[in-house]
C-alpha cells in the first residue's frame, strides 16, 4: 500500500464532504487549524458529554452536565467586572441563571423567549440561593440532547449542528491503516488502533475511558520523536573536520583561571572535546544555571579549535554580553581575541575585520554583526552562540555559513526540562552543568507584599549608602487604560526623585545606544539603582550588585524570576531578591512565589514551572511552558490538566526511547512496521523527516 493512495482519502479538501460548501468548510477550518479532512479528524473532541436528565437543578452533579426543562421569565445585557466584557444573563423560574458569554440580547430572547419552556444543558452550579449555568445549549424539546455526545472546540458562526455531520462522513473516508505501533506495547497499554481511537472519540458509543485519548497522544509524541531522531542521525552523521589540538592552549587557560573545573564542567568539556575531535560535525547544547560556568567550556572548547590551527567565534545577543565575554577571553586566552559590534567603528572595525580574515586574530567576539556581509575569516571551524533562544535558527546557520563545515555549540542558561529537551531541542545533543563554581555566593530570596515597598525603600536607602547597587524591575514599560502593571518609566521617575541622580532605565523600547549606555552606566557605579524590564534577564553581570527587587513577581514565569534573580550573587558580598507581590494574592501565585523562595536549583524550578503551567507556551524567546500538541491529552479542571500534562510527558519519554530503537533495528524503516512508521510520519505533516528518509 503506498503512502500517497493510503492517505489521499484524508488530504482531500473539506469541501469534498457532503453537504459541506466552502463557506462552512472555511468556518470548519478555522476551527479545526486546516483546510483538510485530515484536520478535521484530528480536531477532537474538548469533552463526551454524558447527560442525566434531572426534573430540578438540585439534582445535577458537580462537574457532569444536566438536562432541565427551564421557562425563562427576564432576560437582560450586563458587564463583568473582571473581563470588561458584555454578556447576556437570563433568569428563569426554576431560580437558575443563565450567563452567555455574548452581547447579542435580540438572539438570546429569541432563542429563549420569556413565558415558553425550553430544554437546557450544561453544568449546574449552586449560586448564592439558586443555580447558575454558563453558556448551556438549548433545545426546545428533550430529544434535543442525545445522552452522549462529542463537545468540539468551535469558532464564532459554527454550530456543532454544522461540525458533527461532517465528522461522520469524515470517518467514513478513514481507511484502515497499518499498525506503526509496536505490538507488545499495544498489548500492554490496551490501547485501540488509530481509527478505532478516532471513532471512540468523535463517534462514542459507550463514554470512553482514557485508551483512545492516550493512543492519539501517544501517535503525535511517537511521529516527533521520529523525525528528530532522524534529524539527530543526520546531524551525527555530516561531515565535518577533526579538531583535536594537543591541549597547550587549554592547560595556559586554565593555568590563568587559577582553578580546576566544576566535575560538571569536566564531563561537558570532556563530552564537547569529543565532538569537536571526531570527523563529523557537532552540533550540541550546553545548558547550566545562572553562574553555573558555562562561559569556561566555551573558551576552553575554542582555544581546541584554535589548537588544530583554525578560528572560532562566539556571538552573544547584546553588546554587554559580547563585552564580558571579550573581558573573560582577554584574560584567559594566550591567542589574540577581538570583537565586533555596533560600536567598533573606523580603523579598529578595519583592523579586527582584517585579522578575521588573515586569520592574525584566531578568536572573534561579537553580536549580529559577526555574520553581516562583508564579515570574512581565515578559516572558521567552531562557532558559539550563547543565549540560543534570543537567535533564530537562521541567525544560527548564517553565523556557521562564515566557515567551512562549521561546528556549533549553543548555550543556554535557561534550565530546561527534560519533556522540552526531546521536543524543541530534539536535534541536538545536551551537555548539562547542574553545579554552580566556587565562591558563588547564596541569595537570600524574600516575599513581600507592595503595601510594604515604604519600608523596603527604606532599607535599600541604608544599601545605597553602603555602596551596594540594585536593579528594580517591573513587567511593563509604559501604563496602559486597562492594564494595572507598574511601569518602568513611572517608577524611573518616582525613584529618581528620592534617589536624584543614582537612577538609570533600562527597556526594549528604549535606544540602543541608550540601554547599553544605561547598562554600562549601572556596571562602572556612575548610577545605583537601575530601573528595567526583563532586558536585564541575560547577559548582564556586575558583581557589585547585591539587591533586584522584582514587583508584581507573581505575574512572572519561575524561569524568568529565576533568571532575574541570577543578576545578583555574583561578587563576594551577601545578595538578596525581594519578590514583592500586588496585595491580592491567590494560593497558586502563592505557591509558585515559595518555590522560588525556597530552592535556587534552576532545574527543580524549570520542572515546576512546567508542572503548574501545563499546556501553554512553547520554549522560544519565551521561556516556559508546554509543548502545543494536536492530540495532547487534556483535562477539565486544574487537578485533571495537571494529571494529563504528566502522562503525556510520560508518553514523551516512551516515544523517544521507542524511536530510537525502531531505527537501530530498521535504519530506513522498509520493514512492515518500518512502512508504517512513515504514513505515521506523514499523517502528522513531518515531511521533512520523510525526505531524509528518502535522502538514506
Amino acid at each position: 500500500m503506498s503512502q500517497s493512495v493510503s492517505l489521499q482519502s484524508l488530504l482531500d479538501s473539506l469541501e469534498t464532504l457532503p453537504g459541506v460548501g466552502p463557506k462552512r468548510a472555511a468556518l470548519i477550518a478555522k476551527a479545526c487549524g486546516g483546510p483538510r479532512i485530515l484536520d478535521l479528524l484530528f480536531h477532537l473532541p474538548d469533552r463526551i458529554a454524558s447527560r442525566m436528565r434531572i426534573s430540578h437543578p438540585a439534582e445535577a452533579q458537580p462537574e457532569s452536565d444536566a438536562v432541565l426543562r427551564v421557562t425563562p421569565i427576564a432576560t437582560r445585557s450586563a458587564m463583568s467586572r473582571a473581563t470588561r466584557r458584555r454578556y447576556v444573563e437570563v433568569r428563569t423560574a426554576e431560580e437558575v441563571t443563565l450567563r452567555f458569554m455574548q452581547s447579542n440580547l435580540g438572539w438570546i430572547e429569541k432563542l429563549l423567549p420569556r413565558g415558553e419552556p425550553r430544554w437546557i444543558s450544561g453544568r449546574i452550579r449552586p449560586e448564592g440561593d439558586g443555580w447558575s449555568c454558563i453558556s448551556p445549549d438549548v433545545a426546545a424539546s428533550e430529544e434535543g440532547f442525545p445522552a452522549l455526545e462529542a463537545i468540539w472546540p468551535l469558532t464564532e458562526g459554527l454550530k456543532r449542528a454544522h461540525v458533527a455531520p461532517a465528522v461522520m462522513a469524515a470517518l467514513k473516508r478513514l481507511p484502515e491503516l497499518p499498525e506503526w505501533q509496536d505490538a507488545p506495547l499495544l498489548a500492554r497499554e490496551a490501547w485501540p488502533g488509530f481509527a478505532a481511537a478516532l471513532r471512540a472519540l468523535h463517534a462514542p458509543e459507550a463514554r470512553p475511558d482514557a485508551k483512545p485519548w492516550e493512543r492519539l497522544a501517544y501517535d503525535e509524541a511517537l511521529a516527533g520523536q521520529l523525525a528528530l531522531a532522524l534529524l539527530r542521525r543526520r546531524n551525527r552523521e555530516a561531515p565535518g573536520r577533526a579538531l583535536a589540538g594537543d591541549g597547550s592552549l587549554r592547560a595556559q587557560a586554565l593555568a590563568a583561571f587559577g582553578h580546576e573545573p566544576t566535575p560538571d564542567q569536566a564531563q561537558a568539556l570532556a563530552e564537547i572535546s569529543r565532538d569537536l575531535a571526531a570527523p563529523r560535525r557537532m552540533l550540541r547544547l550546553l545548558q547550566g544555571d545562572v553562574g553555573s560556568g558555562k562561559t569556561l567550556v566555551a573558551v576552553l572548547a575554542m582555544l581546541q579549535a584554535v589548537e588544530a590551527g583554525a578560528q572560532a567565534a562566539i556571538m552573544a545577543p547584546t553588546e554587554i554580553l559580547a563585552r564580558q565575554h571579550l573581558r573573560t577571553l582577554e584574560k584567559l586566552s594566550p591567542v589574540p581575541v577581538a570583537l565586533l559590534a555596533g560600536s567598533v567603528k573606523g580603523a579598529e572595525r578595519r583592523r579586527v575585520l582584517k585579522g578575521f580574515a588573515d586569520g592574525s586574530i584566531p578568536i572573534a567576539i561579537g553580536t549580529h554583526a559577526l555574520f553581516q556581509q562583508g564579515v570574512e575569516f581565515h578559516d572558521l571551524a567552531l562557532a558559539v552562540v550563547d543565549e540560543q533562544h534570543r537567535f533564530g535558527v537562521a541567525q544560527r546557520l548564517e553565523l556557521a555559513g562564515k566557515g567551512e563545515q562549521v561546528d556549533m555549540l549553543v548555550m543556554t542558561a535557561t534550565p530546561i526540562p527534560r519533556t522540552l529537551q526531546l521536543t524543541h531541542w530534539g536535534e541536538m545533543q545536551v551537555s548539562r552543568i547542574a553545579g554552580k563554581p566556587r565562591g558563588r555566593q547564596p541569595i537570600a530570596t524574600r516575599i513581600a507584599s507592595a503595601a510594604r515597598l515604604p519600608e523596603i525603600i527604606a532599607r535599600m536607602r541604608q544599601a545605597l549608602a553602603r555602596g551596594e547597587r540594585a536593579y528594580w524591575v517591573v513587567r511593563a514599560i509604559t501604563g496602559g487604560e486597562h492594564d494595572d502593571s507598574i511601569a518602568a518609566e513611572t517608577r524611573f521617575a518616582e525613584l529618581s526623585e528620592l534617589f536624584p541622580g543614582q537612577v538609570g532605565l533600562a527597556h526594549g523600547e528604549l535606544d540602543m545606544e541608550l540601554r547599553e549606555g544605561a547598562l554600562r552606566d549601572f556596571a562602572e557605579g556612575r548610577t545605583q539603582i537601575l530601573v528595567a524590564t526583563t532586558v536585564i534577564e541575560v547577559g548582564v553581570d556586575v558583581p557589585e550588585a547585591t539587591i533586584i527587587l522584582i514587583e508584581q513577581a507573581e505575574r512572572f514565569g519561575l524561569s524568568a524570576l529565576h533568571q532575574l534573580r541570577g543578576r545578583v550573587g555574583r561578587g563576594s558580598k551577601p545578595s538578596s531578591c525581594l519578590l514583592v507581590h500586588s496585595e491580592q494574592l491567590s494560593e497558586r501565585e502563592r505557591e509558585r512565589l515559595l518555590i522560588l523562595r525556597d530552592t535556587e536549583d534552576g532545574f527543580v524550578i524549570a520542572e515546576e514551572d512546567l508542572r503548574l503551567r501545563g499546556g501553554g507556551e512553547a520554549l522560544g524567546t519565551r521561556q516556559a511552558g508546554q509543548v502545543q500538541f494536536r492530540l495532547g491529552l487534556r483535562g477539565e479542571d486544574e487537578a485533571a490538566a495537571q494529571r494529563a500534562a504528566n502522562r503525556q510527558n510520560a508518553l514523551i519519554e516512551m516515544a523517544a526511547g521507542d524511536a530510537e530503537v525502531l531505527l537501530t533495528r530498521d535504519r530506513h524503516l522498509a520493514s512492515p512496521r518500518g512502512q508504517a512508521a512513515r504514513l505515521l510520519l506523514a499523517l502528522f505533516d513531518k515531511q521533512d523527516a520523510v525526505r531524509l528518509l528518502a535522502a538514506g
